[in-house]
């Protein structure tokens, strides 16, 4: 299956997306409706700036030596008297210029930077009209003077529209700072809000895998206090997980229980089977013989359900040491290459010094259970090698055989309890063997894996860490 992106992935992504693309937004507004807002700005500022510089005109008729003296203001004679202009008004303010003319457009006083695109221009009170000088285009604003003896004399005013671009230029130049700088935090605070919030689930996740892949119904997901939903979740997860636990405890108990009460029945069958035979000289009936084979595998299936209950129910029995896999295999394949059964020829190649950490007993029941299925499915006269070899971590245990084999959509069951192919439904195994087996590889932290084709044979391998 296609593993996608995680929910923090795909949540941090989403939330990174969105704010690139509000940031390219926000580039727009600035570029689109700045623009109008600096272009209005700069024609208010103009208007201001023109009205301001009214007020700094005045006409005296007369003049006296001393005040003429004294003021540093400006005097410029005019018709019959005097024009005082405050030294303020050779301020530029704002990148505005202002200049004094009269109704002829006859220069009087002050500044105007575009003079010459500006002359063929009309004088129309308060109106702002537009210039253009070698491509650059200019506002100026005109107003006429009513005050008593300024009669004829207009103010202009006159402002580079470069002046918004620049103001435009700045702005979008700590936007262009700013902006970016936010996203990145916004997506790392993102990032890492996600990854808080999200964590209660990766630890259920992980909680639920462990009790998956271990059958461990007793482990509990643990994120701490809290009130909210995913911690209601979690809650409502450990309920489940320890009525499950108190189900499945009290199944294998009754399994375990049951298998007690069933071995002496049928120790008594067996007894009565042997008391006919010594009594009979030896010889039994057929039906007691159906009866002695029946009950004998029945015995074999008990001790097989005690075997697995016990590895289920206290695992914690079994005490782990350091133990020679290549001794243990080495002496159980030769014991069990006297069998002989059906004519099947055992061989082996076991490496040497191969130390794992494991329990003895169980170890010994996995390899038995291994080579006891290759003999029950083999063929008549064939082969079973077992092998054990190792690499730099891991010990590998394979069983192989000439037999049956075992047909390829049959493979995914066949470590289940009671499953029995159905070449094998009339052998004399108990459906517990391959079962046992998986159980006792995972109580080690092994893995158990098969390979198998219909009339070429079966090969099991178990792989362990080993110790060094």
């Amino acid at each position: 299956m296609k593993k996608g992106l995680s929910a923090r992935a795909k949540i941090t992504l989403w939330f990174s997306v969105a704010m690139i693309l509000i940031v390219l937004l926000t580039y727009a507004l600035i570029f689109l409706v700045n623009r109008q807002v600096i272009q209005k700005t700069i024609r208010d500022n103009l208007i201001e700036t023109v009205e301001n510089n009214v007020d700094e005109i005045e006409f005296y008729k007369y003049i006296s030596k001393e005040d003429f003296d004294k003021d540093i203001d400006y005097y410029i004679q005019y018709g019959d008297g005097y024009l005082e202009i405050d030294d303020d008004f050779l301020d530029e303010v704002n990148q505005v210029y202002t200049a004094l003319y009269t109704t002829d457009g006859e220069f009087v006083y002050g500044e105007n930077i575009a003079a010459s695109a500006t002359a063929s221009l009309s004088f129309v009170n308060v109106s702002v009209q537009e210039a253009d000088v070698d491509g650059e285009l200019y506002y100026v604003y005109d107003k006429r003077l009513d005050a008593e003896g300024l009669e004829g004399l207009w103010l202009r005013g006159t402002v580079s529209e470069s002046q918004g671009e620049q103001s435009l230029t700045a702005t979008a130049r700590i936007a262009l700072i700013i902006l970016p700088s936010l996203v990145v935090i916004a997506i790392i605070g993102g990032f890492l809000f996600a990854r808080r919030v999200l964590s209660p689930i990766n630890k259920i996740s992980l909680a639920a895998a462990k009790i998956r892949q271990g059958d461990d119904l007793k482990q509990r997901i643990e994120i701490g206090e809290g009130n909210d939903e995913l911690h209601a979740l979690a809650e409502q997860f450990n309920d489940m997980f320890s009525r499950l636990d108190d189900s499945f405890t009290a199944q294998q108990q009754f399994v375990s229980d049951a298998s007690h009460e069933l071995r002496t029945p049928v120790a008594v069958m067996l007894s009565q089977c042997e008391l006919s035979r010594q009594c009979g000289g030896g010889e039994l009936s057929e039906d007691m013989q159906v009866i002695e084979r029946q009950a004998r595998k029945m015995n074999r299936l008990i001790n097989d359900m005690l075997s697995f209950t016990r590895m289920e129910l206290t695992p914690e029995r079994y005490t782990f040491e350091r133990l020679s896999l290549s001794k243990l295999s080495e002496s159980i394949c030769f014991d069990m290459s006297l069998i002989k059964e059906n004519d099947i020829t055992l061989e082996y190649t076991i490496e040497d010094d191969i130390y794992i950490n494991a329990n003895r007993e169980l170890m010994t029941g996995l390899i038995t259970n291994l080579i006891s299925n290759a003999y029950r499915y083999g063929k008549h006269g064939g082969h079973i090698w077992v092998s054990l070899k190792s690499d730099d971590k891991k010990a590998y245990l394979t069983v192989k055989d000439d037999g049956i084999g075992i047909d390829e959509k049959e493979l995914k069951n066949i470590f289940k309890r009671f499953y029995q192919t159905d070449s094998s439904r009339n052998g004399a195994g108990t459906g517990l063997g391959l079962a046992i087996v998986k159980e006792i590889a995972a109580l080690h932290s092994g893995e158990i894996s098969v390979q198998s084709e219909p009339n070429v044979g079966s090969e099991f391998t178990f792989s362990i860490d080993k110790l060094k």
